[in-house]
């Protein structure tokens, strides 16, 4: 019997882009679902980081921190990731050259797909999203979120592929994070120049989505779902 890959969601995108930053499931929890993914962390501190089974942090300070199993998100995403295809990338791209390589090997485009590059790079962008006050939208703080830039890195992006069909579930298209071999860089992915490396794409065959169904918050959250989305455009692009 073939395998299942499933997806694990906590909360969606679109909560968080509503305001709602409270953390209310451990990593400890999140991480029984997967070895590897992205979200944030309580108050929208930061970028969470999955590899390998680990979680991380890539603070605003430009620092990166392992996260202990008491640690609580608001949002995140996680898969067992196994790769379906692997290839090596031995020319310099541009992160869109890249993912249009990537896109190549896709049988379809109405699955997720999990996403690790091992390699070098001359360039990489990131940005980590800074904490915020619950109810202060999230397009809002992403407008002041600190950027930084890395020349000559060697490390690993990881991260999801989502079909257009679940935009406002999450982010359609790549939701990408990156952390330097050293652990020293990270942070959500703008762009990027590789020079070498691996890439490997794994399928996932489901989606397993679970809400903050003791948060009366949530619960009882009046979403504008159309603004939402928009909002999801300008913070995630």
């Amino acid at each position: 019997m073939t395998e299942i890959t499933q997806l694990f969601q906590y909360n969606t995108l679109g909560a968080l882009m509503a305001g709602l930053y409270e953390g209310t499931m451990t990593i400890g929890e999140l991480l029984k679902h997967g070895n590897l993914g992205v979200g944030t962390l309580d108050s929208i501190d930061g970028e969470l980081i999955v590899l390998d089974g680990k979680a991380y942090q890539a603070k605003g300070d430009k620092t990166i921190v392992e996260l202990g199993d008491d640690v609580t998100v608001p949002y995140a995403a996680v898969v067992p990731h196994q790769a379906e295809v692997i290839f090596k990338q031995r020319f310099t791209a541009t992160d869109k050259e890249l993912e249009e390589r990537i896109e190549s090997y896709f049988d379809g485009q109405n699955l997720f797909r999990s996403i690790k590059i091992k390699g070098e790079f001359s360039k990489m962008h990131v940005r980590m999203i800074p904490r915020a006050k619950e109810g202060t939208k999230f397009v809002e703080v992403s407008q002041h979120q600190p950027e930084y830039f890395e020349e000559n890195v060697k490390g690993t992006i990881v991260g999801i592929w989502t079909p257009e069909m679940f935009h406002g579930v999450s982010v359609a298209g790549y939701h990408l994070h990156f952390i330097s071999d050293d652990f020293a860089f990270g942070g959500h992915v703008l762009d990027f120049v590789i020079e070498n490396g691996t890439v490997e794409i794994g399928a996932i065959d489901q989606l397993n989505q679970s809400f903050p169904v003791q948060d009366r918050k949530f619960l009882f959250a009046n979403l504008d779902i159309e603004s939402l989305k928009k909002d999801i455009d300008v913070a995630e692009g």
